[in-house]
């Protein structure tokens, strides 16, 4: 059975709530810093506000577009200024002619660019190692929330760009990556998936929201996306983290009557957190150009005790 033969429980104590990310040593973090060639930077993170991506149900399929979307239970962040600069003396007033502006934001943690942590998912009543999924309540989750790996998510990315792999700006929704496609894609661009990298894959989903703005095309089902294949591929290659630039890691759409097979896999046996909503686009042009595929990454969640996700800000330096 494929959830035995990933299975990380146990492995790094029955205590563990990092799951793979205990492969991310000190070592492989000073490696990674030494590997900055060039000090490019890119933001790996999509802006967080009203226009997106959360795209509102609609009654009907836009016309001439019959792919499925699951019902919307997240919406995009609501920004709210507390004071601005028209506001009278009394509510922003430091005195002296000085004033203050204030402002906050409510939205959903795993609405946009996020980890999802290892308490995201879980089936049989049980989270990763063990845990019971009872112990995620209404006060949030007791074991494996994601403040417990804030300072955890910095090490060596590797991008796999499995779009222009296959020589295309963006892989059909028909698309379910494979480990070959993975392990292809490595070959080409002549880099090795070491033991504690943090891997980037790229299906080009993002590619219509960077030319049109629009969240329509991207949000249709089905999507390209990772297969369940790939789990025993990530298992022995030793991958300490994944995230895609897609809404949901896995492929959408394939008519599996198991929904998320991928997620449970990954986050409730094997304990790999996962990151979704990854824009990839400019990371993926400087790569082909510069012909590096790794970097030094740091994705840290916000410490949101008890949390079940987060949204970040990834940074790749190449």
């Amino acid at each position: 059975m494929i959830a035995k033969r990933v299975s990380n429980w146990g492995r790094w104590g029955d205590d563990d709530e990092r799951g793979t990310l205990n492969l991310i040593t000190p070592a492989k973090r000073a490696a990674a810093a030494q590997g900055v060639r060039h000090g490019i930077i890119h933001s790996l993170a999509l802006p967080l506000g009203a226009s997106g991506p959360q795209v509102p149900d609609s009654p009907k399929p836009p016309s001439g577009n019959t792919a499925w979307r699951p019902p919307q239970v997240r919406s995009n962040p609501v920004h709210t200024m507390l004071a601005s600069g028209s506001d009278p003396e009394e509510i922003n007033g430091l005195g002296g002619g000085a004033h203050f502006t204030d402002d906050m934001i409510h939205m959903h943690l795993q609405a946009s660019t996020q980890w999802d942590a290892l308490s995201h998912c879980y089936y049989e009543d049980m989270l990763y190692n063990g845990k019971p999924a009872a112990s995620v309540t209404s006060a949030g989750a007791r074991y494996h929330s994601i403040d417990k790996v804030a300072d955890d998510f910095v090490g060596r990315g590797v991008l796999l760009d499995v779009a222009r792999l296959h020589g295309v700006g963006r892989l059909p929704g028909s698309h379910v990556v494979t480990p070959e496609d993975l392990q292809r894609a490595a070959d080409a661009e002549g880099v090795m998936v070491e033991e504690g990298d943090i891997l980037l894959v790229r299906t080009g989903l993002l590619a219509d929201w960077a030319a049109t703005g629009s969240w329509l095309a991207v949000k249709e089902r089905p999507q390209p996306g990772l297969g369940i294949a790939c789990i025993e591929w990530l298992h022995q290659q030793g991958v300490a983290a994944l995230a895609v630039d897609n809404t949901a890691v896995e492929a959408l759409g394939t008519g599996a009557a198991l929904k998320g097979p991928f997620h449970m896999l990954a986050l409730r046996d094997m304990g790999l957190h996962l990151g979704e909503y990854w824009f990839l686009e400019k990371l993926a042009e400087d790569c082909a150009r510069l012909q590096q595929y790794s970097f030094l990454l740091s994705s840290a969640p916000l410490p949101f005790e008890n949390a079940v996700g987060s949204p970040i800000n990834p940074i790749a330096v190449l």
